[in-house]
């Protein structure tokens, strides 16, 4: 039996509503789009190095209580599950009942994961709940201010000492075609991921929390970053 998520149902934000209807809201979004081949195919064939990055700097195997921000389709979240210590917990949070649903026929039951309905600018968990956080191809899909706000929230449940590892789009180098040729499609189907291609992920972290950049690797010519996100301890 897979779990089952708590929290009663919420809006669904506008921006969900008006730009991914037919990626993540829309059931028959979620059957067309979980699959693994497909999900890579998205990724230009990166989806496996992009996990494998992230599960990496997440640890093997995974301890203490992890946060991950946001449903994601493929086959991450099983490989998260499958890596986790005895006693670790492994907590996911959607806005998104459908994604939830989806996200639990892929897992069997396990009294380590926990799934709940809820929104990423406004996390209903204590100051420092989690000693890791997860948000793997999040950001990009958010408007400015409910990045700022999710980023935000993300850092004030994170432990002093605690990690968050960000998986996305980034900045890709000079001599990548992706960058002129990638971005204008880019803004038709990810409108809000124009700023990160800009930018780059860095310039998104809440500073002001205390956090610091203890890693950053690029993948695919810079079109997608991996950052290990630290909280200095007390």
């Amino acid at each position: 039996m897979p779990p089952s998520a708590s929290g009663k149902s919420l809006p669904i934000p506008d921006y969900l509503q008006a730009h991914y209807w037919w990626a993540y809201v829309h059931p028959r979004a979620v059957h067309f789009f979980e699959r693994q081949w497909l999900v890579n195919l998205i990724l230009w064939g990166n989806y496996n190095r992009l996990r494998a990055r992230a599960l990496e700097a997440l640890g093997s195997p995974v301890r203490g209580r992890l946060l991950q921000v946001a449903c994601a389709y493929g086959d991450i979240t099983p490989r998260l599950v499958q890596g986790l210590d005895q006693d670790a917990t492994l907590d996911i949070v959607d806005i998104l009942p459908v994604q939830l649903g989806n996200l639990g026929r892929k897992l069997s039951r396990d009294e380590r994961v926990r799934m709940h309905c809820m929104n990423s600018a406004c996390l209903r968990f204590e100051d420092a709940s989690f000693d890791q956080i997860l948000l793997f191809f999040l950001l990009h899909e958010q408007p400015a201010d409910v990045r700022d706000q999710t980023l935000q929230e993300a850092a004030r449940v994170l432990r002093p000492g605690g990690r968050m590892v960000i998986v996305d789009y980034s900045r890709p180098a000079w001599f990548n075609p992706f960058r002129y040729l990638w971005k204008p499609v880019l803004k038709v189907i990810e409108p809000f991921s124009a700023d990160l291609l800009d930018h780059g992920v860095a310039r998104w972290i809440p500073r002001d929390r205390g956090l610091c950049i203890a890693q950053s690797v690029s993948v695919f010519g810079g079109l997608y970053q991996m950052l290990v996100i630290e909280k200095p301890a007390d």
